[in-house]
């Protein structure tokens, strides 16, 4: 095969738990994790004879930090062999911004570069090596909705569907995930995730009152425009809004397009906007 092109998707967190800090500097959490599907990152991969990787914006890096270039290289180290490949990266997808653009751009190379270069890495290798670039990345070797347990990399995938609309709004800040670990204490509440899911839909009611992200209380502080973000989602009648990873951006689930469209115009002109309605 000499020519991939790969759709990598956001996601976004419902709920999440951070439990307690690991000996080895991680820590244990909780969430449910759903994919985005409509909001996504394009990767096209060509076979060449040299290595070579650019990308649309030059807000994201074009060298070895590059979550994209790491899974290159980390298939090259395991596998014992030259990865030669041009790689474009169209960005569409905020940095730092909780939805998870990265680690579904590093998933999706894996995913890629197996198939192209006939690797032959099964599913549970590819999780492994996904495992060694960010606690997310796992959840994108499948992209499917599930609840994600110890670092975020053991999943179990949960049949539920968010039929409508969820706006997610950004308002361009980057917020580290490293700084947001450092700045939050560990709670132990665990939340069965399974308990919010009915007849394959989210129980809206149940999820407003008993799910939180346990970064809000760090992020809202330290940027209340964010804050201000989700409250507003709220005036504007959402069925539930949170911030999603460790932001900075936050979405809201709403009962109709109407209303959702509504919403969206408050923010369009000093934020991204992004509308999933990917039933329509």
């Amino acid at each position: 095969m000499k020519y991939i092109e790969i759709k990598a998707p956001a996601k976004i967190n419902i709920g999440l738990n951070i439990l307690s800090k690991r000996d080895d500097g991680f820590h244990n959490l909780s969430t449910l994790f759903y994919p985005i599907v409509d909001l996504f990152d394009v990767l096209t991969f060509e076979l060449s004879d040299q290595f070579d990787f650019k990308c649309n914006t030059n807000i994201v890096s074009n060298g070895d930090s590059n979550l994209v270039v790491k899974a290159k290289n980390l298939l090259e180290n395991i596998c014992g062999k030259k990865i030669n490949v041009k790689i474009i990266l169209e960005k569409n997808i905020p940095s730092q911004a909780g939805l998870g653009g990265g680690s579904s751009d590093a998933a999706a190379t894996l995913i890629s570069l197996n198939e192209m270069f006939q690797l032959g890495l099964d599913y549970k290798k590819l999780n492994e090596l996904a495992l060694q670039l960010g606690s997310d990345v796992p959840f994108f070797i499948k992209s499917k909705p599930a609840i994600g347990t110890s670092r975020g990399e053991i999943l179990e995938y949960v049949n539920f569907e968010i039929a409508e609309p969820i706006l997610i709004v950004n308002p361009g800040i980057n917020i580290s995930t490293k700084e947001a670990f450092q700045n939050i204490s560990a709670n132990n509440s665990n939340i069965d995730f399974h308990q919010f899911i009915k007849k394959e839909k989210l129980n809206y009611d149940l999820v407003r009152s008993k799910v939180k992200n346990d970064f809000e209380n760090y992020v809202f502080e330290k940027y209340p425009e964010i804050e201000n973000i989700k409250l507003k989602l709220y005036q504007e009648g959402t069925l539930f809004a949170l911030l999603s990873g460790s932001g900075s951006s936050v979405y809201g689930i709403f009962p109709d397009l109407k209303s959702a469209e509504s919403a969206k115009q408050h923010y369009h002109k000093n934020h991204f906007c992004f509308l999933s309605n990917p039933h329509c």
